[in-house]
C-alpha cells in the first residue's frame, strides 16, 4: 500500500524505469563556474529552496517485488546529499576518463559523460532499485577558482521542460544569492501526483483494437526495414558520449529566418540536416532508396487536463515516430519542410497520445530482447528532436554569478536512436548537444558526421 505522499508509476514512467536501468534516461546537467563561494554550502541552500519548491525532487523510487511495479515517495523532509570532489580527485578522474579520448575534449564534456554512465540506477545486480533517490548533485573542483556543478535525475522526473526550467531556477536563486536577495520559493501544488496518461483530454486516445494492432504491426515490420549509421562495434559494453555541433550567430539567424520564411520550426532543419548526413555515408547509386527514422519528442503540458505550466517538473513529453525514404538528391529546405509537415500532421491526428501505448510497448520489448533491434543494437531509429528549440538569452546574468559553459542531455546508450539531438540557441547561437552510443558508434563517426550536419545547415542558409 502507498503512503500519503506517493503514488504508482504511469505507464510511461514505468518504461522509463525499465530504459534506465538499461541505460537511457539519465538526465544530467552540468554547469562549469568560476564561484562557489564556502565550497557546498550555496548549493546546499539553493538546490534546498529548489527541493521546497519542487517536492517531486524529493522523490525516492520504490520497487514491489510481488506487483512488479514501481511507485514514488517523497518524505516529508528530504535534502539532497551532495558529493564534493577535491582538485586531486578530480584531476585523478579526468586522467583516467582522457585515456584514449580525443585531447581536445574538455573537462566539462568529459564529466558531463562520466555522469550519463553513472550505475546508480543501471547496476544489474542492484536493479530493480528500492529506496533509491531520482536526484543526485556532485561538485568538481577543477581548480581553486573554477567547479563544475552536475546534477543527475531520473528521467521520470525530468524532461527537457524540466530540465530546462530547473536550469534557469537554479541561476536565478544563485543570482538572487549574489545580490543579498531572500526570495520564496513558489509552492507548485500538485506537481507529480499524476503521470501523462491520467491527463489526456477525452477522446484523444481512442483508437480500436483492429487499429492497435496494426500499427503495432507495422512499427514492428518497420523497425527492421530502417536504416541505420554503420555500426562500429556492436558487442561491447556501451556507455553515453556526447559531441557538440556549434553555429555562429550569423549561420543561426539565416537559419532560424528560413524556418520561419517556410512556416516550419528548427525541428525539421535538423532532422533533415540529419538525414542528409547521415545517408551520405551509404555507397550506393542515386536510384538505391533507404527509409529512416526520426522521432521527434513534444512537450504535452499545454494540451493536458488540466494543462500544465512549464515550471511543473515531471515527465510530460510524447514522441512520434516519421519515417523518411532518402535517394541522396535531397534539398535542405525541401526535406525539412516535409519532415515538419509530416510530423505535424500525425500531431493533428494525435498520434503522440493514440500511439503512447504502443511505443511503450515496442520499447519494452526491445530493451527485453535487443535481437529483435538490427545487429542487436537497440536502435529504433536514426535521430531524435525535440519539436520546440529553446532559447537562453541569460548570458549577463551567467556573467554575474560565473556560469562559463553548461550542458544538458540525457543518456542513449541503451533503447534509442543512433543520435539524440538537445538544440539550444544561446544568446543567438545554435549549440546542440549531440548524445549517441559509444562503441555502437566512434567519436570520430560522430565528429565527421556532426561536421556534415554543419556544412548542410550554413550552405543551406547561405
Amino acid at each position: 500500500m502507498l503512503t500519503p505522499n506517493g503514488r504508482a508509476l504511469s505507464n510511461t514512467e514505468h518504461n522509463w524505469c525499465r530504459a534506465v536501468s538499461s541505460g537511457t534516461g539519465i538526465t544530467v546537467l552540468a554547469l562549469q563556474m568560476t564561484k562557489l563561494p564556502s565550497k557546498t554550502s550555496l548549493l546546499h541552500n539553493i538546490l534546498h529552496k529548489l527541493q521546497t519548491s519542487h517536492p517531486v525532487l524529493q522523490s525516492k523510487l520504490h520497487y514491489n517485488p510481488i506487483t512488479k511495479d514501481f511507485s514514488f515517495h517523497t518524505p516529508t523532509t528530504q535534502l539532497v546529499n551532495i558529493k564534493f570532489l577535491d582538485i586531486p580527485s578530480t584531476k585523478q578522474l579526468l586522467q583516467t576518463l582522457s585515456t584514449n579520448q580525443d585531447p581536445n575534449l574538455s573537462s566539462l564534456n568529459l564529466i558531463l559523460e562520466h555522469e550519463l554512465n553513472n550505475k546508480d540506477w543501471t547496476n544489474p545486480n542492484s536493479f530493480p532499485c528500492n529506496g533509491i533517490d531520482l536526484l543526485f548533485a556532485r561538485v568538481y573542483e577543477l581548480s581553486d577558482t573554477k567547479f563544475v556543478v552536475v546534477l543527475r535525475f531520473h528521467a521520470a522526473i525530468c524532461d527537457r521542460t524540466t530540465g530546462v526550467s530547473l536550469l534557469m531556477e537554479l541561476m536565478e536563486l544563485v543570482a538572487e544569492n549574489e545580490s543579498g536577495g531572500t526570495r520564496t520559493g513558489i509552492k507548485n501544488e500538485g506537481e507529480g501526483k499524476m503521470g501523462i496518461e491520467s491527463m489526456i483530454p477525452s477522446g484523444m486516445r481512442k483508437k480500436t483494437i483492429w487499429a492497435l494492432g496494426m500499427d503495432m504491426l507495422g512499427y514492428s515490420v518497420n523497425s527492421f526495414r530502417l536504416s541505420n549509421l554503420k555500426f562500429n562495434n556492436a558487442k561491447w559494453p556501451r556507455s553515453s558520449e556526447v559531441v557538440r555541433l556549434h553555429l555562429n550567430i550569423q549561420h543561426t539567424a539565416r537559419i532560424l529566418d528560413e524556418c520561419k520564411f517556410r512556416g516550419i520550426k528548427l525541428c525539421g532543419a535538423l532532422s533533415a540536416a540529419g538525414l542528409i548526413a547521415a545517408h551520405s555515408t551509404k555507397l550506393h547509386s542515386d536510384k538505391l532508396k533507404k527509409k529512416y527514422g526520426v522521432v521527434t519528442l513534444t512537450d504535452c503540458r499545454s494540451v493536458l487536463e488540466p494543462s500544465l505550466p512549464s515550471h511543473l517538473f515531471g515527465f510530460y513529453h510524447s514522441a512520434i515516430l516519421n519515417i523518411h525514404t532518402m535517394k541522396g538528391s535531397e534539398n535542405l529546405w525541401d526535406l525539412a519542410k516535409t519532415c515538419y509537415t509530416d510530423f505535424i500532421h500525425y500531431k493533428k491526428c494525435n498520434k503522440h497520445f493514440t500511439d503512447m501505448a504502443n511505443l511503450n510497448y515496442l520499447m519494452t520489448k526491445a530493451i527485453e530482447n535487443p535481437s529483435l533491434t538490427p545487429s542487436s543494437s537497440l536502435r529504433t531509429a536514426l535521430i531524435s528532436v525535440f519539436e520546440d528549440p529553446v532559447f537562453d538569452n541569460s548570458h549577463q546574468m551567467q556573467q554575474k554569478i560565473g556560469v562559463e559553459d553548461y550542458m544538458g542531455c540525457a543518456s542513449v546508450h541503451g533503447v534509442g536512436p543512433s543520435i539524440g539531438i538537445f538544440d539550444i540557441v544561446r544568446d543567438g547561437e545554435l549549440d546542440c548537444v549531440c548524445v549517441y552510443p559509444s562503441p555502437l558508434h566512434s567519436r570520430e563517426q560522430m565528429n565527421d558526421l556532426m561536421d556534415h550536419m554543419k556544412r548542410v545547415l550554413i550552405d543551406g542558409s547561405d
